[in-house]
C-alpha cells in the first residue's frame, strides 16, 4: 500500500486547514493509502517544529528529509501557499522538487493586504499538481503561470444531533435567552466587532468560540469591553455539534476567508447564518446557499421570530449535493489518477 505524507504548519487542531485536511486525510485512506502526518504542531505521526507558524528556526534538510523518506506522495496543506514561515516553505520545496506532491492552496499571500509584497509562493515544479478550495484562487493562479484544479472542502453530512439544552446549561444560557455563535478563532478578517454589533441588535448573547491569534489579543479585549450585549468567550464545552444545537443563529461576518466552513456547517445543523461579504462567499452563493446579510439584522432578527423550514431545507440539500464527502472522493481519484498516482 502506497504512503501519502500530509504537511503543513499544524495539523489535528481546529482551525479551517487542520479540518480540511482531516477530511482529505480520511478520504485518501479510503482510496487505499497510507496515511502519515508531518507539522510543526499538533498530534501528529511526524513532530517537526521548525515547520510551525513563527518557528524561530526551520527544520534542517536532513529532519524534513527523514519525516518524509517513506511517502510516495505529499500533500502540502498551505505551507507552501501563506508565507507564515518562509524558510520552512523554501525547505519544503526543495525536498519535494522533482518528487510526486500536489500543493494544496487555502490563501496565498496576494489575498492578505499585509502579505500581498511576498511574492515567491507558490512554487512550482513540474513533478507537482496544485489544488484550490475556490475558483477565485484558481483563476488568480492562472494568471500568475500555474494550472491548478479547484476542489471543494467537504463536510461529513451525517452530523450528529447536538445536546441543546445540557451546553446552554454548561454556559448559563438561559432556555429563552438568545445565543448568536461565531465559531472562529479571534483574528482581524473574522470582523469580530460586526458579530458584536449584530448580537447587540439582535438582543442577543454573543459567543466567540474561538481564542485570540495572530497579536489580536488586546484589541480582541477591548472590543469585547465595549460590547453592550452578553458576551461568552470560550470553546464549545464538548464539540460543535453541541454548539451548533446550543445557539439559535450564527454570526460569520468575516471580511476574507478562503472558503468558509461555518456557513456549510450552519446549514448541515439547520441554524440560520449572517454571512459577510468576502469575495468567495459570491461564489458559495451562486450555488443557490442562501444567508442573511450581517448589516440587516433586522431580516435575520424576523426569521428567529418566525422560522421559516423552507430555508434549512434547502440550504441542507445544497451542502449535501455540493460539499459531501462522495464528492472529494471523486475529485481526488480523478486528480490522483490523472496525474498517474493512484494507489
Amino acid at each position: 500500500m502506497p504512503t501519502v505524507a500530509l504537511v503543513s504548519f499544524r495539523l489535528g487542531r481546529h482551525d479551517g486547514v487542520s479540518v480540511v485536511a482531516a477530511t482529505w486525510e480520511r478520504v485518501l485512506s479510503e482510496l487505499g493509502w497510507t496515511v502519515i502526518t508531518v507539522a510543526g504542531d499538533g498530534p501528529v505521526d511526524h513532530l517537526v517544529p521548525g515547520l510551525a507558524i513563527g518557528a524561530t528556526d526551520p527544520p534542517t534538510q536532513d529532519e524534513l528529509a527523514s519525516a518524509l523518506a517513506s511517502a510516495d506522495l505529499v500533500v502540502v496543506e498551505n505551507l507552501c501557499t501563506i508565507p507564515l514561515n518562509l524558510p520552512a516553505a523554501r525547505l519544503v520545496a526543495a525536498v519535494l522538487a522533482g518528487r510526486p506532491a500536489v500543493l494544496h492552496h487555502h490563501d496565498p499571500a496576494w489575498q492578505r493586504p499585509a502579505l500581498a509584497h511576498i511574492t515567491e509562493l507558490p512554487p512550482a515544479d513540474p513533478a507537482w499538481r496544485h489544488v484550490t478550495i475556490n475558483r477565485l484562487t484558481e483563476s488568480e493562479m492562472a494568471d500568475r503561470g500555474i494550472e491548478a484544479t479547484t476542489i471543494y472542502n467537504a463536510f461529513d453530512l451525517d452530523v450528529p444531533t447536538g445536546d441543546r439544552a445540557g451546553t446552554r446549561a454548561a454556559l448559563d444560557v438561559a432556555e429563552r435567552e438568545r445565543l448568536l455563535l461565531h465559531p472562529v478563532r479571534a483574528i482581524p478578517r473574522k470582523d469580530v466587532p460586526a458579530a458584536v454589533a449584530l448580537a447587540e441588535d439582535l438582543g442577543a448573547t454573543y459567543w466567540l468560540a474561538g481564542p485570540a491569534e495572530e497579536g489580536y489579543d488586546h484589541e480582541l479585549a477591548e472590543v469585547l469591553a465595549k460590547a453592550a450585549c452578553r458576551v461568552i468567550h470560550r470553546p464549545p464545552p464538548s464539540g460543535m455539534a453541541d454548539a451548533y444545537a446550543a445557539c439559535d443563529a450564527v454570526a460569520f461576518p468575516s471580511t476574507w476567508e478562503g472558503f468558509g466552513n461555518p456557513p456549510v456547517e450552519a446549514a448541515l445543523h439547520r441554524r440560520p447564518v449572517a454571512v459577510g461579504p468576502y469575495p468567495v462567499a459570491a461564489e458559495l452563493r451562486s450555488l443557490g446557499l442562501r444567508w442573511f446579510d450581517p448589516a440587516d439584522p433586522a431580516a435575520l432578527d424576523a426569521f428567529l421570530v418566525r422560522p421559516d423550514e423552507r430555508l434549512h431545507d434547502a440550504n441542507h440539500a445544497l451542502v449535501r449535493r455540493h460539499f459531501g464527502i462522495d464528492r472529494l472522493r471523486a475529485d481526488l481519484a480523478a486528480l490522483l489518477t490523472g496525474a498517474g498516482w493512484s494507489a
